[in-house]
């Protein structure tokens, strides 16, 4: 019986706790970057340039196959790096 008591008390604590914390207990949430996402696009296509030479290399694929490819994650990844600089704010040289 003592046992069962115990276990109410606790979950009634628990339940207390969980729903009544204050918010100024709750630490602040990282800033979001309003550039993580592009800066994640563009990790992905540098990575995708990079497997993508490394099975040109093994011979996975042709030369034209190759050339279109790269052409093509070259200009999405100079569209990313476009709009990254459009949204980060310019420092003047001193």
């Amino acid at each position: 019986m003592s046992l069962v008591i115990v276990v109410v008390v606790l979950l009634a604590a628990t339940l207390f706790f969980t729903l009544f914390v204050r918010d100024k207990d709750i630490p602040p949430a990282d800033p979001v970057s309003p550039t993580k996402h592009l800066d994640d696009r563009r990790a992905a296509i540098y990575e995708n340039l990079r497997d993508l030479q490394f099975e040109f290399l093994v011979g996975k694929l042709s030369d034209a196959d190759y050339q279109h490819t790269k052409l093509s994650l070259q200009k999405e990844l100079a569209q990313v790096v476009a709009e990254i600089e459009k949204m980060t704010p310019k420092v003047e040289a001193v």
